[in-house]
């Protein structure tokens, strides 16, 4: 059973700091003709969170909710998944964000009511300030930037103080068009990244920001802007991760995929959980693959998402095989 993180004594608080939108999901299961949804729970930054709490780091998560039914269930998982929801403050005023995921030959695709949620009312006064000092690594993306102006002042802050604490900041692209122009996105995106230590894009979102067509190339972008580690995820060809001293290519774990809702999310929260426990960037590579792997192999975003003894049986490693925290 996960600890209460609520009761943690401040020396074991919380490592990874997640900021962003967590989010209510209705999945499609393929039933009914389609007209069958299984309610889960989702948000990038949340399913980073829950990935990381799931390979056994100490997480919290940065936010806001609506007072409402769908708030009372994420902090329920949160707090059933070891994940600190503190500093996730309750709007009154607005409400939790819902989506609603459907598959066809194409891939999955996203309807999402978040237009005004509690997430998008977040201000830079919101910040912990003092947790994100103490933390280890703060983790936000592209949709913590692009669903409000406000949200967007309070990411860039986040990662402000972060840096001047000393604290590493990971960064995924997660480019949504619908919420944002490209060009807007290029600018605060390009920002984001100078400002981060570990870099978690997609290949298609890294090509559409840059318009470069290679890997390497990309990946030499976001180096070059100057993150330290850059993981670039290839989907079903696995990942390129990459340092100033050297990168390796990552092979996908095989697997039977049904939905990939989450498998960017889960690599890079299994990926930043292991870099913490101090694998070397190869290693954080192929561990965070096997579980973004496994992730698909279910419907729903943050279900799917294995435990760590599910992920070390899979790359044939002992289940109590851990390594020292980085000091």
């Amino acid at each position: 059973m996960a600890h209460n993180p609520e009761d943690m004594p401040d020396d074991l608080a919380a490592e990874i700091l997640a900021l962003g939108e967590p989010m209510v999901e209705f999945n499609q299961t393929g039933e009914r003709d389609g007209r069958h949804f299984l309610q889960g729970f989702g948000g990038d930054t949340s399913n980073f969170a829950i990935a990381a709490a799931r390979q056994g780091a100490r997480v919290g998560f940065i936010g806001a909710l609506g007072d409402d039914r769908h708030a009372a269930m994420l902090r329920a998982l949160w707090r059933a998944e070891g994940v600190a929801d503190r500093d996730v403050k309750t709007d009154a005023q607005a409400f939790t964000a819902v989506y609603f995921v459907t598959h066809d030959a194409r891939g999955h695709h996203f309807d999402i009511v978040r237009r005004r949620s509690a997430a998008s009312r977040i201000t830079p006064a919101d910040l912990p300030r003092g947790r994100i000092a103490r933390a280890k690594l703060l983790h936000l993306s592209g949709i913590s930037l692009a669903i409000s102006d406000s949200a967007c002042e309070t990411g860039l802050a986040a990662m402000a103080l972060a840096r001047e604490a000393g604290t590493a900041v990971s960064f995924d692209t997660n480019l949504r068009l619908k919420l944002w122009p490209l060009a807007r996105a290029r600018t605060v995106m390009t920002e984001a990244m100078r400002r981060c230590d570990l870099c978690l894009p997609s290949l298609d979102d890294i090509g559409a920001l840059t318009g470069l067509s290679d890997p390497d190339a990309r990946v030499d972008h976001c180096l070059a802007l100057g993150a330290r580690i850059v993981a670039l995820k290839l989907g079903a060809a696995g990942a390129l991760v990459a340092s100033r001293d050297g990168r390796h290519r990552i092979a996908a774990l095989p697997c039977r995929p049904v939905d990939a809702t989450s498998a960017g999310d889960t690599f890079g929260g299994a990926f930043a959980a292991r870099w913490l426990a101090g694998d070397c960037l190869r290693e954080a590579g192929c561990y965070a693959a096997a579980p973004a792997a496994l992730s698909t192999e279910g419907y729903g975003a943050v279900e799917p998402i294995p435990h760590a003894d599910r992920v070390r049986a899979a790359l044939g490693r002992p289940s109590d095989s851990t390594r020292d925290t980085r000091p």
